[in-house]
């Protein structure tokens, strides 16, 4: 069941001045309210601050028409055909199938712009089936030959426009053996094969202005060659198709960082639809190349989904300009027909070249978008009872699956999902979305759960402005430099070069931070400036990981660059805060004690009216304010030297373990701590900002806890004070 009414907005972030298009579907083009609105808190928790969500009279407040809005989802290659004669042809390529579906999927379709004319092949169940569609109408014909799920093999097929006969030919391939016997099989169609008024071959869908019947597997080296033989014999498959006579013929090895690929023959290049995923390997992948930028040769196939979204291209709604005075912070439109109503978030920035405030918090919108609509099987019951009892937001992607699911999800075929995309409605970042249905408190993550700081700030008067991590991929540090102080939330994850580059130049330039989060800064992404909205994640070889990347396949495609922890890339979280995730167990919060260091006269400016040893026995992110994952130093990781730790988690349940790059045997830990424990640092290197790091996720939903009065609250408070007196450098 879909929402009655749901959007999304591009961009995600913008100064005043900027335009913000907000792209809705509204169900039977029910006509919408629209209303600005200032996100203050964003937990729904009765018993803790509550949902704070403050109306901003704007121009855009009002009715607006409304429209359903179908959901394009499906990946697929779209592919200019040349002028094409009556004469016989042959249309070779290889081809992995990773579903077998049991209704109809094309592999590949010639076709006329709508799709109403198309002669296709494609699969029904693990049957190799051919299509024929005019003017609406289609039939199909079994053509024999069965072809088996996660392996490769060349598919040839003969033809001639005006004719019904065709000749299919099947081989199986083997990067080690070569191909295999070819199975032929002679057919005659009910009807002739069209040909005219074709304009485009269409890889892994049929086109109808989105894709449709969409195909779950990998493709390599289609080609279309005079003569009706498809030969694949003497080819041994489609990469041997280079010698042919051919009429086109399309490198998927190519351009494997773009959204288009070459056509050899001289015709325009293809375009790609909902970004499929490139840079795996092909049926030659032999194993003596890792990395696709060295062998693009090996790396010639895409991979294809039905589930693949990366841009549902819905029509605006209605469009916001940020006017001059508007106040940087998280915004909202909502809007609201007769059957329901959305809450459509944004981050508004300080102006350009205009006063910044001393603190910037820092919106993890990279680690927002890697989880986005994060499926995690758990809302049906009691956690559904919740949201229903407390006015929480009532849709989940466990009920919800149509706008493409996380990179913690897989695929429809099994495979990890590796891509995101901003640019669809986002049901995890919603104020009042639940994760968990936490025992001892809300059960909140990531963007409502951060909301509990920016709500901290304003009931403490501190003046600050966000930065996202978008801003720091796209400017460098030049988006944060001006601050006294930058601040996370509570999971700042996901990074690229740039992001992470950008907060270790503002710290060793002399800049203070603050990291109130458990394991940031722990996957690299990759992200492109001509595709803005989608992050990349390749699941590598270590870590915390909900899939695992297939061998060969760790190098992302959006920029070549070797995925998967930063660690792994000698970049370990310990560099920028002095700690870095080594300890993971279940959604439950402890307490920190202080340790002896603490007590030195160095850091009672930090203590100060905090009055007992134990730290943060309470909160509402898992009853506690050192919980879930936890960080620690390690000085062969990079923790600077000088860096204090002046308390320690202690208490947690036997749910909580060393993660996994931590483990060299089943007795021996790599860095870690023997014990399981957070770590709550401080740190002044000489000539570099100071820092302060929490250790834990769940440490900012403490600061709350009676109304603001309690320790986790005063140290925090203590550390910005402490830091804007400091100099700056």
């Amino acid at each position: 069941m879909l929402p009655p009414i749901i959007g999304y907005c591009d961009p995600l972030r913008g100064r005043p001045g900027d335009t913000i298009a907000f792209h809705v579907s509204s169900a039977d083009d029910r006509p919408f309210d629209a209303r600005l609105v200032r996100i203050i808190c964003g937990d729904p928790n009765p018993a803790g601050p509550g949902l704070r969500i403050d109306p901003v009279p704007s121009a855009i407040d009002g009715r607006h028409a409304g429209k359903a809005q179908p959901v394009p989802i499906g990946s697929c290659a779209l592919a200019p055909l040349p002028a094409l004669a009556d004469d016989a042809m042959a249309l070779v390529l290889n081809v992995r199938p990773t579903r077998l579906d049991a209704d109809w999927r094309s592999i590949v379709a010639l076709q006329d712009d709508a799709g109403d004319s198309a002669f296709a092949l494609g699969l029904e169940g693990g049957r190799l089936v051919l299509a024929t569609r005019r003017q609406g109408l289609e039939s199909r014909v079994d053509t024999g030959l069965d072809i088996d799920i996660g392996a490769w093999q060349a598919v040839g097929l003969g033809f001639a426009p005006g004719r019904s006969a065709v000749i299919m030919e099947v081989a199986r391939l083997d990067p080690r053996r070569g191909m295999g016997p070819v199975r032929r099989q002679l057919l005659e169609l009910s009807d002739a094969v069209a040909g005219r008024g074709w304009t485009q071959a269409v890889f892994a869908a049929i086109w109808t202005g989105r894709p449709t019947a969409s195909f779950n597997g990998q493709i390599e080296a289609p080609a279309l060659c005079r003569g009706g033989e498809p030969r694949l014999a003497e080819s041994g498959g489609a990469l041997g198709v280079r010698g042919r006579d051919v009429l086109a013929q399309w490198d998927f090895s190519a351009a494997i960082d773009r959204q288009t690929f070459p056509e050899r023959a001289g015709q325009r290049d293809g375009v790609l639809i909902n970004v499929p995923t490139r840079a795996v390997r092909g049926s030659n992948w032999d194993g003596t190349e890792f990395c696709w930028r060295h062998a693009p040769e090996h790396y010639g196939a895409i991979h294809f989904h039905d589930d693949d979204l990366a841009d549902c291209r819905w029509e605006p709604g209605l469009s916001f300009t940020i006017p001059p005075d508007l106040e940087s912070g998280i915004y909202a439109v909502e809007v609201e027909n007769d059957r329901g109503k959305d809450t459509i978030p944004f981050f508004v920035l300080p102006p350009r070249g205009g006063r910044r405030k001393p603190i910037a918090v820092l919106v993890s919108t990279f680690t927002y978008l890697a989880y986005a609509n994060h499926a995690r099987g758990n809302f049906r019951g009691g956690l559904k009872e919740r949201a229903a009892a407390w006015g929480a937001y009532p849709w989940n992607p466990d009920e919800v699956g149509d706008f493409a699911l996380s990179t913690y999800n897989y695929h429809s075929d099994g495979s990890g999902i590796s891509l995101s995309s901003r640019l669809r409605p986002i049901l995890t970042m919603r104020p009042g979305y639940l994760t968990f249905e936490d025992q001892r408190g809300s059960g909140l993550r990531h963007f409502p759960a951060d909301t509990h700081l920016v709500a901290w700030l304003h009931r403490q008067g501190y003046e600050f402005d966000l930065v996202t991590d978008e801003d720091l991929d796209d400017e460098g540090v030049a988006a944060i430099s001006d601050y006294r102080i930058v601040v996370t939330g509570s999971h700042p994850e996901y990074h690229t070069a740039r992001s992470l580059n950008a907060l270790q130049d503002y710290r060793e330039a002399g800049g203070h931070f603050v990291y109130l989060g458990g394991n940031g800064f722990y996957w690299r992404i990759g992200r492109r400036g001509d595709l803005p909205h989608v992050i990349e994640i390749r699941r590598a070889e270590s870590g915390i990981r909900a899939w695992a990347c297939r061998v060969g396949e760790y190098y992302q495609q959006l920029d070549g660059a070797y995925g998967g922890l930063w660690r792994r890339n000698d970049r370990a979280p310990q560099m920028l805060a002095g700690i870095g995730f080594a300890i993971q167990g279940l959604y439950e919060g402890s307490f920190y004690r202080r340790t002896p260091d603490s007590r030195h006269a160095d850091f009672a400016w930090l203590f100060e009216g905090v009055g007992g040893e134990v730290i943060g026995d309470y909160g509402l992110f898992g009853g506690g304010a050192a919980g879930f994952e936890l960080d620690q130093v390690a000085e062969m990781l990079g923790t600077p030297p000088g860096t204090v730790v002046v308390a320690r988690s202690e208490a947690h349940g036997p749910s909580f373990q060393l993660a996994p790059e931590e483990i060299l045997t089943h007795t021996l830990a790599l860095t870690a701590s023997p014990r399981v424990e957070a770590h709550m640092v401080v740190g002044m290197p000489p000539g570099e900002g100071a820092f302060f790091a929490s250790g834990s996720i769940t440490f900012i939903g403490s600061l709350c806890h009676n109304g603001d009065d309690n320790d986790v609250s005063r140290i925090l408070d203590n550390v910005l004070r402490r830091f804007l007196a400091l100099p700056a450098g």
